[in-house]
């Protein structure tokens, strides 16, 4: 999906690593809500609540999900889901943008 129709987007940012990392939220008519962000080079761990699916939309990272030994390494365009009430590591190489869908329990 290119482009998201018919939906609220929050004005503050969510802003992360001392804005190492940033995103916006949106908010579907459904409930259902997304960010899209930009990370910047560098190590950052995240935790979440909710199982995500990061969709990396371009940059270059290596990911490392809670509970694996093997890193995730993408360049360019990848995806990767993270279970709920979990974390995972990231090492941002290049700047990054991302959309990150958070799945409903």
């Amino acid at each position: 999906m290119a482009q998201f129709e018919q939906v609220t987007v929050l004005k503050a940012a969510n802003i992360y690593f001392e804005g190492k990392v940033t995103s916006r939220t949106v908010i579907f008519p459904d409930g259902t809500k997304k960010t899209l962000g930009i990370m910047m080079p560098g190590e950052y761990e995240f935790g979440t609540d909710n199982a995500e699916i990061m969709d990396i939309t371009a940059g270059k990272l290596d990911v490392l999900l809670s509970g694996h030994t093997e890193w995730l390494h993408i360049d360019g365009q990848g995806e990767f889901t993270v279970p709920a009430r979990s974390s995972f590591k990231l090492v941002v190489h290049a700047v990054t943008d991302y959309c990150c869908s958070y799945i409903p329990e």
